[in-house]
C-alpha cells in the first residue's frame, strides 16, 4: 500500500468545463448552484480516488466567489486532499477561470468539502 503523501498527491483531481448558456444565470455568468454542484463532484472524485472507499459529503465550508465567471469561459476545477482524519478527509477545491481566446487564467472560487467513508451499512468506517 502507498504511503499517505503519495496517495494524497495521486488523488489530486482536475476537470475542465466550458460555461455554456444552460449553466448561467440572468447575468450571463455561471450560476452559483452549478458551481457548487461541480465543486462537490470534483471533491467527491478526489476523496474516492484517495480512499478507494465509499464516501459521502458531510460538510461544506467557506465557499468564496471572488469573481463572476462569464458565459464562454473555460473553467478548471481542482480538488486536493488537505486533511485526513480517522473516518474523514477534507478536500480543498478551486475553480480557475480561463478566457477562451486568450491565455488569461485566475483562481476565482475556493471552497472546502469534508467527506466521511462509509461501510455497506452506511456507518462511518476508517478512511485509510
Amino acid at each position: 500500500m502507498q504511503d499517505i503523501d503519495t496517495r494524497i498527491k495521486e488523488s489530486e483531481t482536475s476537470i475542465f468545463k466550458a460555461v455554456f448558456p444552460n449553466t448561467t444565470n440572468h447575468y450571463d455568468t455561471l450560476f452559483g448552484g452549478t458551481a457548487l454542484h461541480l465543486m462537490d463532484e470534483v471533491s467527491f472524485i478526489c476523496a474516492t480516488r484517495f480512499s478507494r472507499k465509499k464516501v459521502v459529503t458531510i460538510s461544506t465550508d467557506k465557499i468564496d466567489f471572488k469573481k463572476p465567471i462569464p458565459q464562454g469561459s473555460i473553467i478548471e476545477l481542482v480538488g486536493k486532499i488537505s486533511k485526513v482524519g480517522n473516518t474523514s478527509c477534507v478536500v480543498e477545491t478551486s475553480i480557475y477561470m480561463e478566457d477562451m481566446y486568450s491565455y488569461s487564467r485566475e483562481k476565482v472560487v475556493t471552497g472546502t468539502f469534508t467527506f466521511v467513508a462509509i461501510d455497506d451499512n452506511k456507518n462511518p468506517t476508517s478512511i485509510l
